[in-house]
């Protein structure tokens, strides 16, 4: 709850810095920047613990229930992330984390026992470590800053990060101790988890990154409406996960994969065509949407965590929620940077011709006022950018459910696999 609202506060705590002053010196932050800083939640992944307490008979049970919680909670992040910023100060939204932090910590210590690799050799993973955060970081500055015309920056960012990225599998191969061991990825099941994990992942963070714009930009809604709007989500991923962990135990995973990426694609589609009903352009595809990840959550963490020997759970959870985490943020900077070429090119080709001469120039995600004269002339471009950025993401999630289908193995062959 305490992460899900202060994430949801950088996403629209932006307007109401600028407004206030802060950050007043910083111009070129106003617009579609101030988001890409921010990665939502994506909901529950990978976690060793119901892996290494429950056996692998009533594992799928465990992660439902498990997931469930986790959605459930994190679901009243956005309303109150939204209440926080209406009625006091975006600030407030990340002092929530200090008590809900001690609680878990006590909680921790007090209730969760301890596991680890008993075989494990040899220091810790720092080169590893090293070449990860300069390969990662480095891919997202050079995506985040493609759509800004930043010069060669983005080119050289881009070359920067796939050298380190390159540098990190070769680390990894030589290392005693791996941060990602290669030897999980010589499981299919293992493998195709984690890359349905990026694909499906990607979609729903950049769906959550876009919409916010959509609702408090262009619909005029408020923050704490929209946080309303979204708390079925997580509502919807809590109850689902319970039944659809115990119900991928007995018919297997790979149905409910497929069906609910399927689904996903299908709700981000019908949100990329921006109708005016809220009920039928809003509430009714976030629904689907929710539905479509309910199906989703428990089934792939099982998956991938019985795909693991278990000796390497925490190793395996390391690498899907890592996953998850890395195919938000570069989604974020990709359909971010996509959004603003499209926004550009729309001025630049006339959709919004008379209000190319706007200083500061118009960005992607600020929208005038209702009443301004540009006003029309800027939606409509937006519009165009959005429904681009939306329907890449619709795109990455049909294929999640493309890969489901044809790459993830039955339960017979997941539990050979491990």
């Amino acid at each position: 709850d305490a992460q899900q609202c202060s994430e949801w506060n950088g996403h629209v705590g932006w307007r109401h810095r600028h407004q206030s002053g802060f950050l007043a010196g910083e111009p070129e932050r106003h617009g579609l920047r101030e988001g890409t800083v921010h990665v939502p939640r994506q909901g529950p992944t990978g976690d060793p613990v119901p892996h290494t307490v429950f056996p692998r008979a009533v594992r799928g049970r465990a992660i439902g229930l498990w997931a469930g919680a986790s959605a459930v909670t994190t679901a009243f992040g956005p309303p109150l992330g939204g209440a926080l910023i209406d009625l006091l100060d975006w600030r407030w939204a990340f002092w929530i984390n200090l008590p809900l932090s001690v609680v878990a910590l006590w909680l921790t210590a007090i209730h969760v026992p301890e596991s680890r690799d008993e075989t494990a050799r040899g220091p810790l993973d720092w080169r590893g470590a090293a070449m990860a955060v300069i390969g990662f970081g480095a891919l997202t500055f050079g995506l985040t800053r493609l759509g800004e015309g930043a010069g060669a920056a983005p080119a050289v960012s881009l070359g920067l990060g796939a050298a380190g990225l390159a540098a990190f599998v070769a680390v990894e191969r030589r290392a005693v101790n791996p941060l990602t061991p290669p030897s999980l990825f010589q499981s299919d099941a293992f493998t195709a988890a984690n890359v349905m994990t990026v694909l499906l992942y990607a979609a729903f963070g950049a769906t959550l990154f876009l919409l916010p714009f959509e609702l408090i930009e262009r619909r005029g809604l408020s923050a704490s409406t929209v946080g309303l709007t979204l708390l079925p989500i997580g509502i919807v991923i809590g109850v689902l996960s319970r039944l659809t962990g115990a119900a991928s135990e007995r018919y297997g995973a790979r149905a409910f994969l497929a069906t609910g990426s399927a689904v996903v694609a299908a709700a981000i589609g019908i949100l990329s065509i921006g109708v005016e009903s809220y009920w039928a352009g809003v509430l009714a595809p976030i629904l689907m949407m929710s539905l479509g990840m309910g199906l989703v959550v428990a089934p792939l963490t099982t998956v991938v965590m019985n795909a693991a020997p278990d000796a390497q759970a925490g190793a395996a959870s390391g690498v899907n929620n890592a996953a998850s985490r890395l195919a938000g943020l570069f989604a974020v900077a990709i359909c971010g940077s996509l959004a603003s070429i499209v926004f550009a090119g729309a001025l630049e080709l006339g959709v919004a011709a008379d209000a190319q001469s706007l200083t500061p120039a118009p960005r992607f995600g600020a929208l005038p006022e209702p009443t301004a004269p540009e006003r029309a002339a800027l939606e409509a471009a937006f519009r165009t950018a959005y429904a681009a950025a939306m329907g890449l993401a619709a795109a990455l999630a049909a294929a999640a459910s493309l890969v489901a289908f044809c790459a993830i193995p039955d339960r017979d062959r997941v539990a050979q696999s491990t």
